[in-house]
């Protein structure tokens, strides 16, 4: 069926997102041809130059590829898209979600997270250690506000990232902290856990001052963990 013709504001990011989520739904199989360029503008009633802006936005997503022969075909996205197509789908607020995708960034979270803790613990400079332990200090101060302790949260998980060195690292969490991965469906209680628990971070300041990798990745990934939706049936590990 065809979708009802689109607005005149933002055409082009309009026909983008139709576009998009026709190739994640399946509508348009990997490895078959786009639909060409004049009955797309003929389909949505929009001039071809705002169907060659969102194939272009689909191209830089890697959705699409464009041949030699001049037909764009269509990319499958579970081998060529990036982190930036959940952060479009978040951000839009609509067209088809990624399977969970929200327990899937908080997974990410707490790997990252470990990992992170573990490389900070054994790279990290004597001020940045430092500076990790003054900062989980803030936790008290917060108290049991979590927008005050989600504040401080932030805060002190990019002092563990930079201090990890790992460039990869900090650019993720820049984006699993920019508001653009939906989290919202994390059950607060889970959220709560992790927050509150300021002995926890106290305690992983610590073993990052004193050096101790292994021991800072266990308990991030033990604290992070906390926030990650549990499915039926599975058992979380204990502290």
């Amino acid at each position: 069926m065809t979708e009802q013709p689109l607005r005149r504001e933002a055409v082009s990011d309009q026909l983008y997102a139709v576009l998009r989520d026709r190739i994640l739904s399946g509508a348009l199989p990997a490895g078959s041809a786009l639909t060409a360029e004049r009955d797309l503008a003929a389909e949505f009633e929009v001039n071809r130059h705002a169907v060659r802006e969102a194939v272009k936005r689909l191209q830089q997503a890697r959705l699409v590829e464009v041949s030699h022969g001049g037909r764009t075909l269509v990319l499958d996205w579970r081998h060529h898209a990036g982190l930036d197509l959940a952060v479009g789908i978040a951000r839009a607020g609509a067209g088809p979600a990624l399977p969970d995708l929200a327990r899937d960034a908080l997974e990410m979270r707490a790997c990252i997270g470990a990992d992170a803790a573990r490389l900070c613990a054994a790279r990290c400079t004597p001020a940045e250690a430092a500076a990790v332990v003054e900062a989980a200090g803030r936790y008290v101060m917060a108290g049991p506000d979590l927008a005050a302790l989600g504040a401080a949260d932030i805060a002190w998980w990019r002092l563990i990232v930079e201090g990890s060195g790992n460039l990869a690292y900090l650019l993720a969490f820049n984006t699993l902290v920019g508001g653009t991965l939906d989290i919202g469906a994390v059950p607060m209680d889970l959220r709560t856990a992790e927050l509150l628990d300021v002995e926890a971070h106290v305690r992983l300041a610590a073993h990052i001052a004193s050096g101790e990798p292994e021991a800072a990745e266990h308990l991030a990934r033990e604290l992070l963990g906390r926030s990650v939706p549990v499915a039926p049936g599975a058992v979380r590990e204990g502290r």
